[in-house]
């Protein structure tokens, strides 16, 4: 275990304390922030102990859970928070973290992945299932609100949401099983003669145990920081002139940072596989149980939810999911398919900035 993932959920704790006793100082909100980020990176580290302690399918869950409880209390103390305008902010989130790993984690690792190693390989059955799923989640809950009659533009009646929820739940639910019992070999490294890939010892009872309290210490560290900045944020973005879904993608980066690292880093050490498979797994994490999760929230508090995208989003999911269906069907990559990657979701970013 780190000394730094010992020490961040303490200082997250820390900062959390001071700025519920001496308010919001700018000095402690930028604290708070770097404290915010450090408590996301070490929760996730710590979920990923206790999943290496129990094993796998649990270790799968494990961290997912952890994710989706990072992303849902962040979404779900902005919502409440937030005043007009906030409806949106989960449906922003979700396309966020799609187009994120679609065009810029999948476009990062073939690019770094082809420059240090010219053509990778992966397997083609476990990326084109985990894709199908995703393409399905992604326009159930982002584009038919859009198309549906019973409610206005861009949302779901209560039981539509509720059946999108559980679909969504069932679908991610699916694929976990497929990749870790049913189907593991799928989403194991094609080529044998890659470089293996060496896994630390299981870490011991008392090590398990301790990432536990931490892993505690760190997802309530991080649910109340991210209540903190919560106002700072959307005035921030209001100073600037930016629209509110750049609060959606802010979220989404700070979630994904720890994963988009890991599978930046197995792209350059030539095991794409396991960059697709984290690539995939987050998406599929994040619509699957965040979506529900925070659906049934906002039904029982009775907050306004839109999770309808407008035409132009619509227009860069669909071109990014057909991209994605172009690279992931092959099994092979290169630097050209990083660098078409990249360009749609630099595209994107500046059209979420400047819509």
């Amino acid at each position: 275990m780190h000394h730094w993932t010992t020490l961040a959920p303490l200082a997250a704790a820390a900062v959390l304390a001071l700025t519920a006793a001496l308010g919001e100082v700018p000095w402690l909100l930028a604290g708070s922030g770097v404290a915010l980020i450090a408590a996301v990176l070490a929760a996730v580290h710590h979920a990923e102990v206790i999943a290496h302690r129990v094993g796998e399918p649990l270790g799968t869950l494990v961290l997912a859970l952890a994710v989706t409880v990072i992303e849902a209390a962040l979404l779900l103390s902005l919502l409440i928070a937030g005043g007009s305008g906030m409806e949106t902010l989960p449906r922003d989130a979700v396309y966020a973290t799609v187009m994120i790993i679609t065009t810029g984690v999948v476009g990062l690792c073939t690019l770094v992945g082809g420059l240090a190693h010219r053509e990778q390989t992966f397997r083609v059955e476990g990326a084109g299932g985990g894709l199908a799923a995703l393409i399905v989640l992604a326009v159930v809950t982002l584009v038919l609100p859009d198309f549906t009659i019973t409610t206005g533009v861009g949302t779901y009646s209560r039981g539509q949401a509720l059946f999108a929820s559980v679909v969504s739940a069932a679908l991610w639910g699916i694929f976990v099983f497929v990749q870790t019992v049913r189907h593991r070999d799928f989403f194991l490294p094609l080529d044998e003669d890659a470089p293996p890939h060496e896994h630390a010892p299981p870490p011991s009872r008392r090590q398990a145990v301790a990432s536990f309290v931490l892993l505690v210490v760190a997802l309530v560290a991080v649910v109340g920081l991210a209540k903190v900045l919560s106002h700072p944020l959307e005035e921030l973005v209001e100073e600037f002139h930016l629209p509110r879904g750049v609060v959606g993608i802010v979220v989404a980066m700070v979630v994904l940072l720890p994963e988009t690292w890991a599978a930046i880093r197995a792209a350059h050490a030539n095991r794409l596989q396991s960059s697709m498979n984290l690539a995939l797994g987050s998406a599929l994490a994040t619509i699957g149980l965040t979506v529900p999760v925070v659906v049934v929230s906002a039904t029982a508090s009775g907050l306004p939810l839109v999770l309808g995208l407008e035409p132009k989003e619509i227009v860069l999911l669909a071109t990014a999911l057909l991209v994605s269906v172009v690279t992931l069907g092959t099994g092979r990559t290169s630097m050209m398919q990083g660098a078409v990657h990249l360009v749609l979701f630099a595209t994107y970013l500046f059209l979420a900035c400047v819509p």
